[in-house]
């Protein structure tokens, strides 16, 4: 009997898999339930085979890597492509769905395939896994009912200005924490733009290396973090602000 035949034929589903943020053991961070469900799933979707490969093999030592088979989507990807990426939920298999660090579809190019998962009906299945958005946010002390986050902010020093003033603006007139991130070699020039543009008030949360043993996170006024010496370089950070005039 065909697939199209059988009323019983029930579609794989979509697994959206967290990894960590960093190189300590995984199970020091992740769930067993992620353990389990990679024991069971042969079918991924990664940004990159390599790292993809080694995180599964330090989470689930004995499986096999011969089975293991994968579809590349990151930002070469030809959109045109993504489609077949979820053939085998098609065809009742799952599929797992795994980000580089930290949660699929939250600051990496998963949500493209989510919602065409939603598109034809297949199930999507978030499992617990560390955001640095949220694990900051938790540890800001700032406007946790009330805050968004903005991504990458301009690279451009002017546009960049302006981005941080408006941001600052907002988290004011809507009570509104706003976080955002950079490119880890680019963060201190970002850090060095937040104490030179902003309100010596404004309340600036930074989170540094989040679940790692060197993890930093703390919240101060811009004015206090100007009497601070940071070593931001090279350094996966978070960045939310507050102003309350």
């Amino acid at each position: 009997m065909s697939t199209s035949e059988n009323t019983n034929f029930e579609p794989g589903r979509l697994f959206l898999i967290p990894s960590s943020l960093g190189q300590q053991p995984p199970l020091e961070i992740l769930p067993l339930s992620v353990r389990k469900k990679i024991e069971e799933i042969d079918f991924y979707i990664a940004e990159n085979e390599k790292t993809a490969r080694r995180f599964i093999k330090k989470l689930v030592p004995s499986k096999s890597q011969a089975s293991l088979k994968f579809d590349i989507l990151n930002k070469f990807t030809d959109e045109a492509e993504l489609p077949s990426f979820l053939r085998p939920c098609q065809e009742g298999l799952d599929v797992g769905l795994m980000s580089e660090a930290g949660c699929p579809g939250i600051a990496d190019p998963g949500a493209d395939i989510v919602s065409i998962a939603h598109e034809k009906n297949i199930r999507v299945i978030p499992l617990v896994g560390p955001s640095s958005i949220l694990l900051t946010m938790m540890a800001s002390g700032l406007n946790g009912q009330n805050f968004a986050f903005n991504g990458y902010l301009p690279i451009d020093k002017k546009e960049r200005k302006l981005k941080l003033k408006h941001l600052e603006k907002r988290s004011n007139d809507e009570q509104q924490a706003q976080a955002f991130i950079e490119t880890p070699y680019r963060n201190e020039k970002l850090f060095r733009d937040i104490l030179q543009h902003l309100h010596p008030s404004t309340q600036v949360t930074i989170g540094v290396e989040v679940t790692l043993p060197t993890e930093y996170i703390q919240t101060k006024t811009v004015a206090d973090w100007k009497k601070e010496t940071l070593d931001l370089h090279k350094k996966p950070a978070m960045f939310i602000l507050q102003r309350k005039f």
